[in-house]
């Protein structure tokens, strides 16, 4: 079960439960790899919405490594995720949200 109160959100990935979190090391990926000095530059960098599916990729990446799973973004790019590419922006937007 995810507690969100610790920016916890779950998702289901080719078939389980995976939980996602941005953890204070994850975040810290995410600036350098988005090359933002800091957690407010990368807030604004997300704040419109429009994010590519590099973006989706890292965010995703960040995210399950913070909840324990090592896994590369080149294998998280190849993932299935229930619902598709939508269902994947759409769990970036409630990870973002939840941090």
């Amino acid at each position: 079960m995810v507690n969100r109160r610790r920016g916890e959100i779950e998702a289901t990935i080719e078939g389980r439960r995976h939980v996602l979190v941005l953890t204070l090391g994850a975040l810290a990926e995410l600036e350098a790899a988005f090359r933002a000095e800091n957690l407010v530059a990368l807030a604004e960098r997300f704040a419109d919405g429009r994010l590519s599916a590099q973006d989706i990729t890292r965010i995703l990446g960040a995210g399950l490594r913070g909840g324990g799973w090592d896994i590369a973004d080149g294998e998280v790019a190849r993932l299935r995720f229930a619902g598709g590419v939508p269902e994947m922006a759409r769990l970036v937007a409630e990870l973002l949200r939840a941090t």
